[in-house]
């Protein structure tokens, strides 16, 4: 006797009667067509998770001559090895992206860092999402020679009018990290700033300078080289801001081990935090709600930017109209112990 229980394949009639739309109207959504409100849009790809539906669109593709492959990137640095993997932000977007284009029916090839040519130009792919790109990039200008649709998780640093893109609010972000620190008091607030030539420390340099000037803060910022060993160079550059007098009474990093690096700087000169400092950073990084103390920080939100690439690299994939090609995903802040300095008493005694 059959399991009357037994899982059945859910059809595109159920999701569409699901969503309250046509079955017209689920393909579009889920292949990147069509003129579609993202409110439907959005409806429809919420009933085919909810329903288990997934398009059997590698069999499309390849009727039409593609291969329902879409292609993850990760920007090089010439010969040296970069654990992206081993990075929380990359390995969130990573997931993030898997999930929205397997929820679409395709398959997402996530491609190691490699400078080599042959990969770039001979893997078979639908489409490209090329992470950080750099100024000089030597991965973007392989799989421009392709001549597939392609955009950056990131804005490239020399931008181009036909440059399709999504990036995390930087800007949005580091002032939220700001606003938080001048509410907890702080007035002197220093920034750790990595050189590099992708866009990101631009950015929030610009963003810092501007909220400074704004609030009539002092600018205090301290560069320090990426590469080789980014952990020393930071707390280098973490140590210099806190020599300066009158020393800054917060710092904020940008990077995911940033929020270490500062503790590490703030031990080394017999600094407490909160106490004697406040401490905050840009980071994906869990460990920071266990620290000594729990360290405040803001996420990017790496899942949902993974998520929009996918969604525009599909739309571009099949020339659809009306689409915003440049994109940011909202931060969000988490405020810990780091940021908040005691109470005291009004004998004045903590």
């Amino acid at each position: 006797m059959q399991n009357s229980r037994a899982w059945r394949r859910p059809t595109l009639d159920v999701v569409a009667a699901r969503a309250g739309v046509s079955t017209a109207t689920v393909s579009n959504a889920l292949n990147g067509k069509g003129r579609l409100s993202e409110a439907t849009r959005q409806r429809v790809l919420a009933a085919a998770r909810e329903l288990g539906y997934a398009p059997t669109s590698t069999a499309r593709a390849l009727a039409r001559g593609g291969t329902g492959v879409l292609g993850l990137t990760m920007t090089t640095y010439g010969d040296l090895p970069v654990p992206y993997t081993e990075i929380p932000y990359y390995a969130q977007l990573a997931l993030g992206a898997m999930a929205a284009a397997h929820e679409r029916g395709h398959l997402l090839l996530v491609m190691q860092s490699s400078k080599s040519p042959w990969m770039w130009l001979n893997t078979p792919m639908d489409g490209v999402i090329h992470v950080g790109p750099r100024a000089e990039d030597p991965v973007r200008s392989i799989l421009r020679e392709r001549g597939i649709p392609m955009i950056s998780e990131g804005r490239p640093p020399k931008p181009h009018p036909c440059d399709a893109w999504v990036d995390a609010d930087h800007e949005a972000g580091l002032r939220l990290l700001l606003e938080h620190l001048a509410r907890s008091g702080a007035r002197r607030i220093g920034l750790s700033l990595p050189v590099h030539d992708d866009a990101y420390p631009h950015l929030i340099a610009h963003a810092y300078r501007s909220w400074c000037d704004e609030h009539r803060m002092p600018a205090l910022v301290e560069e320090y080289a990426t590469v080789p060993d980014y952990f020393t160079a930071e707390q280098d550059a973490v140590s210099r801001l806190l020599h300066h007098d009158p020393r800054p009474d917060a710092v904020i990093g940008v990077y995911s081990d940033s929020g270490h690096n500062i503790l590490a700087a703030a031990r080394q000169h017999g600094l407490r935090v909160p106490q004697d400092l406040l401490v905050a950073c840009i980071s994906e990084d869990p460990d920071y709600a266990t620290t000594t103390p729990p360290l405040t920080t803001v996420s990017l939100r790496p899942d949902r930017v993974g998520a929009e690439a996918v969604d525009l690299l599909i739309a571009v994939i099949n020339a659809r109209s009306g689409v915003d090609r440049r994109r940011l995903v909202q931060p969000v802040l988490f405020p810990r112990r780091s940021t908040r300095r005691a109470m005291r008493r009004r004998n004045g005694t903590p």
